[in-house]
């Protein structure tokens, strides 16, 4: 295997480890797809995610800009899902240092612990496992900049865009795999459930 793996290699992994799975799914925005991902079912395999995390860290170095920012790069990650993306790319690349957002109030919107946030003019990745929606990353980037931080770009393993995901704008946007799902709308969804078909409620 290379150090940057296909888009192929990522796909096996994340099947053998029942992180990618085909079927009828509802998720718990009402989306309706026919596959589920949950990255965190490869990266309870060390050695998978440390391999992702060097093969991101290669993309990364790929961008001449970013390349040069590295020693004073910091990370920024939604806790938890995140975290462990977060500390693979710093250890990858030698990164500055890590920050993660977190709900620290139930149904309240993420944010960074007292004294553990980023600084006025701060060089930030933003870094999460996987991009669907783009809401944590959205999040993260608002409060990001209300500290006076700079988000120069983001990096997830995985790209699973949806028809409603988030637009970043000129924000570089690395990732290993992209999986292009199929979505239902909720009119199809029930024509699918009328002729036998169940959707699987999944609640992450």
């Amino acid at each position: 295997m290379n150090l940057l793996p296909s888009q192929d290699e990522v796909m096996s992994w994340l099947e053998k480890t029942g992180a990618l799975r085909h079927g009828y799914f509802k998720y718990p925005n009402g989306m309706y797809a026919n596959q589920y991902l949950q990255m965190a079912h490869a990266m309870r395999y060390y050695q998978h995610l440390k391999t992702m995390s060097v093969a991101l860290s290669r993309k990364l170095r790929g961008n001449t800009e970013l390349r040069a920012m590295i020693p004073h790069l910091s990370v920024v990650s939604p806790a938890t899902g995140g975290l462990a993306v977060a500390y693979g790319i710093v250890e990858a690349l030698r990164a500055n240092m890590v920050y993660w957002a977190e709900e620290t109030i139930e149904g309240q919107p993420q944010r960074f612990r007292q004294y553990v946030q980023p600084q006025p003019g701060e060089k930030i990745l933003l870094v999460d496992d996987i991009l669907r929606s783009g809401r944590n990353l959205t999040n993260l980037k608002r409060i990001v900049e209300e500290h006076g931080a700079q988000v120069v770009g983001l990096a997830v393993m995985v790209y699973q865009p949806t028809p409603n995901t988030a637009d970043f704008g000129e924000i570089p946007l690395y990732h290993l795999a992209r999986i292009d799902a199929e979505y239902y709308s909720e009119d199809e969804a029930h024509a699918l459930m009328a002729k036998g078909i169940q959707f699987e409620n999944v609640w992450v």
